[in-house]
């Protein structure tokens, strides 16, 4: 099976990924939902609804997770909160899926994210809703202990068939997917290797291309 003919089995449902499955059931529920909000010209309204759609499903499966606690907040960024772990080697992060048109996009971006880095796999733990809704995720805890050089992430990515579009953005013609925001917060350098410890991957029209 080709590279991506595996990457568009994990995305359908059918192929396995590192804590794949619950990421997998949800997108799978979300799509069969989709035709109720299929129609509608802003993606805006059609998140909405399918935010609406996922909360229904979370609160059905007691998908709600509560044991976030505001006095380990270590910091945030554009997209997410994070927070220390009760297990000192994995940090919290609550994501609102902000980068994202629909929360299936954010689900597929993590499975995409666990195939390629299964060593820094998000495992999504379940949903807080606070001012917003947040996806839950736990990851391994990464200790930087240098500078990261954009330089040495461009080469990484390019060997393996990425091509830069700008700044520190990147897509795979063959592949059809998008990498995003590679900065040097995203991607730390852990005793002279890379460690991609947060990845905003977009899938391509051309990605559900047979090949």
């Amino acid at each position: 099976m080709s590279l991506k003919h595996e990457l568009q089995s994990i995305i359908s449902g059918n192929g396995s990924v590192r804590n794949g499955k619950i990421i997998q059931t949800i997108t799978d529920h979300l799509r069969r939902k989709k035709k109720t909000v299929q129609g509608t010209a802003k993606a805006k309204l059609i998140k909405e609804q399918e935010t609406q759609v996922l909360i229904e499903f979370v609160e059905a499966q007691s998908l709600w997770y509560n044991d976030v606690n505001e006095s380990n907040y270590i910091g945030e960024g554009a997209e997410q909160k994070v927070y220390e772990f009760s297990d000192p080697k994995f940090i919290l992060k609550l994501n609102d899926s902000v980068f994202y048109e629909l929360w299936e996009d954010y689900l597929n971006s993590l499975l995409i994210h666990n195939y390629f880095f299964p060593h820094l796999a998000y495992e999504l733990l379940g949903f807080y809703e606070s001012d917003k809704l947040y996806a839950v995720v736990k990851q391994p805890f990464v200790k930087s202990t240098e500078s990261t050089n954009l330089n040495n992430v461009k080469e990484f990515l390019s060997a393996n068939g990425f091509i830069n579009k700008k700044a520190n953005d990147y897509y795979h013609p063959d592949l059809g997917i998008i990498v995003e925001d590679l900065h040097d917060e995203n991607v730390l350098t852990e005793e002279g290797t890379l460690q991609f410890i947060d990845t905003v991957f977009f899938l391509m029209p051309s990605f559900y291309d047979k090949g």
